[in-house]
């Protein structure tokens, strides 16, 4: 029944669906909560904000969001006016701040994802502390946290993963990832539908990275199957001590 409703219904509606089911069944999102939504300017984080301003009243959990965007010294591609003024659109305030990932680099070392994540990672959680919010919400999906576990597996040889709720102990922030449990192609579609496509921003340097190769592993493995992909989550869900760690 679920998966045939995830194929009939109208792309934004599954998604809010989605979204909230992973919130509820998740403890993601509590009353009062002050919520940092990290805004790239691609169509995930785009989405997620706009997911999370239109299920404020449908959750009936008050909580508060803003918005952050990070530029880097190596990607100017976001169109900051455009994804500003549809934050305000939905409700959201919006933040930008100058951060110089590959400046920070050390003499010999080359840019790659984990550095420029790792930059942006810790920026976010001093933006957060400074201001007060207790949650970070991230807008990786389904497909990146089997990707990520996949690319650990192989190439590091450890079981890993990305959690949908990461509570640090060094910091009074929590990483949430409300779209966990949506495809890819769903938030494409979503965004399509919503008209933000034209205007997502796409990193350079994921064009060529390791990732593309294992989405395509795990697209042979699962014949693109969603079914697959959130038994392969839900799998992952049932170690999540070991498993879902970052």
């Amino acid at each position: 029944m679920a998966e045939r409703f995830l194929r009939r219904a109208a792309p934004c509606r599954i998604v809010r669906k989605l979204c909230a089911k992973a919130v509820l069944e998740h403890g993601l999102i509590e009353k009062g909560d002050r919520i940092l939504v990290a805004c790239s300017g691609g169509k995930d984080s785009t989405v997620l904000a706009w997911a999370l301003a239109t299920l404020k009243q449908e959750l009936r959990l008050p909580y508060e969001l803003a918005a952050l965007h990070i530029s880097t010294d190596f990607c100017a591609c976001c169109k900051k006016g455009v994804l500003a003024a549809r934050l305000a659109e939905w409700g959201i305030p919006f933040n930008d701040i100058d951060v110089p990932v590959i400046g920070r680099l050390k003499p010999g070392r080359r840019m790659n994802c984990y550095w420029c994540s790792t930059q942006r990672r810790t920026e976010l959680l001093r933006y957060a502390i400074a201001g007060g919010f207790n949650k970070i919400a991230l807008g990786h999906h389904l497909d990146d946290i089997i990707e990520t576990f996949f690319m650990n597996l192989l190439g590091k040889g450890e079981l890993r993963a990305m959690p949908l709720l990461l509570r640090y102990q060094k910091y009074p922030v929590t990483l949430i990832r409300p779209l966990g449990g949506i495809e890819e192609r769903q938030i494409i579609s979503c965004a399509d539908e919503l008209d933000i496509l034209k205007a997502a921003c796409t990193c350079p340097f994921g064009l060529r990275s390791k990732r593309r190769v294992i989405r395509e592993r795990i697209a042979s493995l699962t014949g693109g199957s969603g079914a697959e992909k959130r038994r392969i989550l839900r799998a992952l869900g049932s170690g999540e001590r070991n498993l879902l760690e970052e």
